[in-house]
């Protein structure tokens, strides 16, 4: 016993410093990028993009299962983006609340006998709507499969444009995002297969006609400390990677793909619980295996904002979805892991996320309790076990605080500073007892995962301009809930 706790707990020590050392080392280059990209924002491109006749079309995918709540204010802001030729698909996935009815009725859908050709297949789609008032709206009504890929598909078969962009239903982009996230395909158009923008958190904030009119942090806790994860995995973990071009996952809630591509690989796989990474991986292990020279591209200023979990019920389902997501993605992928032909994807990209993702919470949970067993047990001085948490704390919270700096340094989105304030204080709360649960919940993804539990998630809409005050009583509603 004693030696098998004290391999283990020198097997943990190793294991966070490691762990720690990557993650510094992307903020060192994120920060860079960051500052690069400032650079970039200081010229004129983007005034020169917007009225560039080579600027591709683009059709928007909307997968939607009852978002009655969030649906119009999202299509709205789709079809006033500033982008000189767009068409919004909007995939309505068996919906059983009034998505369809807020639709036709916002928009005076109409029925139409436009040829749809299942070219990858889906579930039957029952029908085809247009809007009146705007041409560029198509709205499929198909039933449901389960699975947000089913819907995304649907919405590929009916696209028309070189390249789609996937939009969660609960999603709201900024006016100039499509220009902001098409800069890197413009820029090398031959070698840009797929590009992602950012995603924020957009409880608390005030939305009117589909326009975010005013940002400010959400007042619960857990929606903060959500808003910092976000902060930290994109601003700092996504646009790390993506400087090594071994970027995995660009959000299903906003990004940018080529058509064709999208097609030569099947599309988005029809059973994966975790459809963007899944996508992305495909991708990669395609363009490789046909040798082709690529670059899948992260833009950290164009935004779409999100409504995220309000309730911890609701939060954990997310959490372990996205890790039976990750499991299943890796799982199906593992034959690129170390495989020369996928070079840095199957020697860098690939290992880090099964080790310091993938197996994270198993690994966190066996420490928790050898650490505390051998401290018990009189083998780990309690001075050495206060330090090793004091540490553990310190580096975690300044990563976040990383993130709230590269915010601030070049973005601005939170303009009270009070938010500012309250942003990096909640900082210093993400390590206990947040980050124990989200292992907890990831755990129990890793279990359902296990024996065989692959349904997406559920998570009860609030809507983007309901009072606060009003989620207790909605959240009790016995109802069918959107995709999470």
């Amino acid at each position: 016993m004693n030696l098998f706790l004290q391999v283990s707990n020198h097997i943990l020590f190793f294991y966070y410093f490691l762990s720690n050392l990557v993650y510094l080392g992307l903020l060192v280059v994120a920060i860079a990028a960051s500052v690069a990209q400032q650079r970039r924002l200081g010229t004129l491109w983007l005034e020169r993009l917007r009225v560039s006749p080579l600027a591709p079309p683009i059709s928007i995918l909307v997968p939607a299962r009852n978002e009655e709540k969030t649906i119009v204010d999202s299509v709205r802001s789709l079809l006033a983006l500033d982008y000189p030729e767009l068409e919004v698909i909007v995939a309505n996935d068996g919906s059983n609340d009034g998505t369809l009815d807020e639709l036709t009725r916002h928009f005076d859908l109409i029925l139409t006998d436009i040829l749809y050709v299942s070219e990858i297949p889906t579930q039957t789609v029952r029908g085809i709507y247009m809007s009146k008032t705007d041409r560029r709206l198509l709205v499929l009504d198909k039933e449901s499969s389960g699975h947000k890929a089913d819907a995304l598909n649907a919405a590929l078969n009916a696209a028309s444009s070189p390249y789609v962009c996937a939009v969660d239903a609960d999603a709201i982009l900024e006016k100039d995002a499509l220009l902001r996230i098409m800069a890197p395909v413009l820029n090398n158009p031959g070698r840009v297969v797929a590009t992602g923008g950012i995603v924020r958190v957009i409880n608390g904030s005030s939305v009117q006609g589909g326009v975010v009119r005013e940002v400010r942090l959400p007042r619960r806790l857990l929606e903060v400390l959500q808003a910092i994860e976000y902060l930290r995995a994109f601003l700092v973990g996504r646009q790390g990677w993506a400087q090594f071009n071994s970027l995995l996952i660009i959000s299903g809630a906003f990004g940018v793909f080529r058509r064709d591509l999208c097609k030569q690989i099947g599309g988005f796989r029809g059973s994966a619980v975790g459809e963007d990474l899944d996508l992305v991986v495909r991708m990669h292990r395609r363009l490789r295996d046909l040798g082709e020279d690529y670059h899948i591209s992260f833009v950290p200023d164009p935004v779409c904002w999100t409504e995220v979990p309000s309730t911890t019920k609701i939060l954990a389902r997310q959490r372990a979805r996205w890790q039976k997501g990750l499991i299943d993605v890796l799982w199906q992928n593992r034959g690129m892991l170390f495989n020369p032909r996928y070079g840095r994807i199957g020697f860098l990209a690939l290992p880090y996320h099964w080790v310091f993702e993938c197996i994270a919470p198993l690994v966190e949970v066996v420490g928790w309790t050898t650490m505390t067993m051998a401290a018990f047990l009189g083998m780990l001085s309690r001075e050495f076990f206060v330090e090793f948490l004091l540490f553990g704390y310190i580096f975690s919270t300044m990563i976040s605080i990383g993130s709230v700096v590269i915010e601030e340094m070049t973005y601005h989105r939170y303009n009270d500073w009070r938010d500012l304030a309250r942003l990096i204080g909640v900082c210093f709360l993400e390590f206990f007892p947040y980050r124990q649960l989200n292992t907890l919940w990831r755990v129990r993804g890793m279990w359902q995962h296990l024996f065989g539990n692959s349904v997406w998630g559920k998570m009860d809409r609030i809507g983007f301009t309901r009072p606060l005050a009003n989620l207790e009583s909605q959240a009790k509603r016995p109802k069918e809930k959107p995709y999470s």
